[in-house]
């Protein structure tokens, strides 16, 4: 009856989406698990997956919050995957918002976790016990870290070992002072840090050659299996300050100067803020890069030489999640995907998606589902036809007589190859912002996994009051990996490996 009504609101508002072949009924079968209501907190940040207490199941870790420069009793949650409950959970000083980075630092053959949010928020945990290992600054406040001249974090990523100690360190990006005016340009300059993973001391730290805030969880690799020394791809600027996406060497950062740093694009009202992702798109062995700009446009540069392949512009359009790579029409072609909100912030409301051949930059396929919200898509092959689909978190809302609007959630899958759309779930009441879902296997059971988010205030959907985690297992069997099952993709580093 549900799914009967959803329908019918569809074809009488037009809000999700202008196909009229959707199906309400799910293609596949799914069951729902477990589900996990926290009160009184909010959710931004992506889950991540690892097994940390030993069953055989991989368990989930990610940041909550309420609103900026609140404390919160929950800030940072391990919940069991075969359960949903509660392994362990940790205060926090301001928003979680970050997704986790995982290594064992302890050596005791669990992942430990180092995970980033506002206020010089920097924590590394013991995975099984939910011990603090280390914290950036243990007497963080926005003002004092303001003070000394730290700001958010962003996602970390993890980089050979810098000092001798035999683990990965981290390479980090920080900035952003949220306290400063829209238009303002008197903003702090970024950084990229190195920091020790066993200690959380600076190793090294360079400041953004263009003195811009940054919002960009940095992304590194060898874009050839032959470079000498790794790449960093990093950005700069916001929704109303403009920016580039700046190309440098590991090298550089930890000698502390991206003054040599290679400008691969710019913006000059609007920066860039959602990752890039890092795929071989030309197919000559080297990982080209893909970015979205805040202003509406997509762009890949090759990673050989730093020229611009193509670029797609929207008009009216801005781009605040990362983009999806598969197989979507093509095996033998990498393709992106992903999500635009249309209008210009802060007056953003209905999305539209876009898929791009990765090759040329032509525009395959364009859609408008839901309303506005940053989560990025992710990718598996949901019906085993050897062609990957994208799963989409979906916002709807509806004005009512009063003039107030009424959110509801629920997850699309969209099958490119087949021009075809169905849900995988019933609405829920609520929407979902910016936590991407999780897909996977989280038992080795060969069998899909779905991990996702729901804020549970359905007036207002930028509230922190609320949300509920839940799980939803697949009956299908998995034929192929899922390689971009999470944000920044499966391996949580931004970079798709073909095998």
């Amino acid at each position: 009856m549900k799914f009967f009504l959803l329908f019918l609101f569809l074809l009488l508002t037009g809000i999700m989406c202008s196909r009229e072949h959707i199906q309400f009924t799910p293609e596949i079968h799914i069951e729902h698990v477990w589900g996990r209501d926290f009160p009184d907190i909010g959710i931004y940040s992506s889950p991540r997956a690892a097994d940390l207490n030993g069953d055989g199941f991989k368990d989930l870790i990610f940041g909550t919050g309420k609103l900026e420069m609140m404390e919160t009793h929950i800030g940072i949650v391990a919940l069991s995957g075969a359960t949903g409950e509660t392994l362990w959970q940790l205060p926090a000083h301001d928003q979680v918002y970050g997704s986790a980075t995982l290594l064992d630092i302890t050596g005791n053959g669990t992942q430990d976790v180092i995970i980033n949010g506002r206020a010089a928020m920097l924590k590394a945990i013991e995975g099984r016990t939910g011990k603090i290992i280390w914290e950036f600054m243990s007497d963080a406040s926005h003002s004092i870290a303001k003070e000394r001249g730290y700001f958010n974090f962003y996602n970390a990523q993890l980089i050979p070992d810098q000092n001798g100690d035999g683990l990965p360190d981290l390479l980090v990006a920080n900035g952003g002072d949220f306290t400063v005016q829209p238009y303002d340009p008197n903003r702090p300059a970024g950084k990229l840090m190195i920091i020790a993973s066993a200690t959380g001391e600076i190793i090294a730290e360079a400041t953004v050659p263009d003195g811009k805030e940054t919002y960009m969880s940095a992304v590194v690799a060898k874009l050839h299996p032959d470079d000498e020394d790794y790449t960093v791809i990093y950005g700069t600027g916001g929704e109303t300050i403009g920016g580039s996406l700046y190309r440098t060497t590991l090298t550089d950062v930890l000698r502390e100067d991206l003054t040599g740093s290679i400008e691969l694009a710019t913006g000059v009202n609007k920066g860039f803020i959602a990752p890039p992702v890092l795929a071989d798109l030309t197919n000559d062995g080297t990982l080209d890069i893909a970015v979205n700009s805040v202003d509406g446009r997509v762009i890949a540069i090759r990673g050989t030489d730093s020229a611009i392949l193509w670029s797609v512009t929207t008009e009216n359009r801005e781009v605040y999640g990362s983009i999806a790579v598969g197989n979507f029409t093509d095996q033998n072609r990498i393709d992106l995907f992903t999500t635009f909100s249309i209008g210009v912030w802060p007056n953003l409301r209905d999305n539209e998606q876009l898929l791009i051949n990765g090759m040329t930059g032509e525009v395959l396929a364009r859609e408008t589902f839901g309303i506005f919200q940053t989560a990025t898509p992710v990718v598996a092959d949901f019906n085993n036809d050897g062609f990957d689909d994208v799963l989409l978190s979906i916002n709807i809302g509806y004005e009512q007589f009063d003039g107030s609007f009424i959110y509801e959630h629920f997850l699309v899958v969209y099958d490119l190859y087949n021009d075809y759309q169905y849900s995988i779930n019933d609405l829920e009441e609520g929407a979902n912002l910016a936590s991407t879902p999780w897909i996977g296997d989280l038992d080795g059971n060969g069998k899909l996994d779905i991990i996702y988010s729901v804020l549970g205030d359905n007036r207002d959907i930028f509230a922190m009051n609320g949300f509920k985690m839940s799980r939803l297992r697949s009956t299908y069997n998995l034929d192929k990996k899922v390689k971009w099952g999470s944000y920044m993709g499966s391996s949580y580093n931004g970079i798709y490996e073909k095998n």
